[in-house]
């Protein structure tokens, strides 16, 4: 089969008129050939004293994508929607930031049903699942000294089972979705997220619920994994409005956030 084919590059002109100002939200859109992470990139210009809020990359070809806990993936050349945005947080609490990736994955969830039809579900605190696969990642990281936060997301596009970075990842090729415009996905993302960062923003309660109603977690036993080879093992019952898990352990709630959990597992 010839994957490069099927796998065209990004149309940045599309994605200008259609997610940028004025029409959209975002200031700046580059797409690069290659690069380690977009994440990284986006971090070291405003390290420069770049103003980054707003700025949109996203790269054909990602060689060191990054995850939680420093874990690094790659996958082909445009075979997935790999992208980074600087959200201003300036004027919202940092206790509040830890929602921006759960914001992120109803925005992943949103896009690719509009796209493709396909229903995803999303695993706290930054995975995006469909059946039984990983379908997409989210790494959120803080652009010290700017308020800003720069949001990565790896979203499997075209990948086939021989290409996965991860055994139990899957791609929106091998769940039937058919060629898939990466255009396409990536400027509903663009658009869903600018509408989820603005529920973020002013505390729109949507926000949580709609989490919620996506949520493959709650509701199930989940043993998490903590530093020091701790762990907790409990029923996963709610999320707080710091997007902190709340976990019923015999009797006793308990609250967990994002930083503090090297891993999240199914109890069983």
């Amino acid at each position: 089969m010839n994957h490069d084919a099927l796998r065209p590059p990004v149309d940045t002109e599309l994605i200008r008129r259609t997610a940028l100002q004025p029409a959209g939200p975002w200031r700046r859109f580059n797409v690069v050939t290659e690069t380690g992470s977009t994440n990284a990139d986006l971090l070291a210009r405003a390290r420069s004293g770049e103003d980054i809020a707003g700025a949109v990359l996203a790269a054909d070809h990602q060689t060191a994508g990054r995850g939680r806990n420093g874990r690094q993936w790659s996958a082909p050349p445009r075979s997935q929607v790999a992208v980074s945005v600087g959200v201003d947080v300036s004027g919202v609490p940092s206790s509040a930031w830890g929602l921006l990736p759960l914001a992120t994955g109803v925005s992943v969830i949103d896009a690719v049903a509009a796209v493709t039809g396909l229903e995803a579900k999303l695993k706290w605190p930054n995975d995006v699942l469909a059946e039984t696969g990983k379908l997409a990642g989210v790494l959120a990281e803080v652009a010290s000294p700017a308020p800003v936060v720069v949001i990565g997301t790896g979203i499997n596009v075209s990948l086939t089972a021989d290409e996965l970075p991860d055994p139990v990842a899957t791609s929106l090729t091998m769940l039937g979705a058919g060629p898939v415009d990466r255009t396409a996905l990536l400027a509903g993302y663009l658009t869903a997220l600018a509408r989820r960062v603005q529920q973020w923003r002013v505390a729109d309660p949507d926000l949580l619920a709609d989490y919620r109603q996506r949520s493959a977690t709650l509701g199930t036993a989940v043993k998490v994994l903590l530093p020091g080879d701790r762990q907790l093992v409990g029923q996963a019952v709610d999320i707080d409005d710091f997007g902190r898990l709340l976990i019923d352990a015999d009797g006793e709630q308990v609250t967990v956030a994002a930083g503090d959990v090297t891993h999240l597992r199914p109890a069983q």
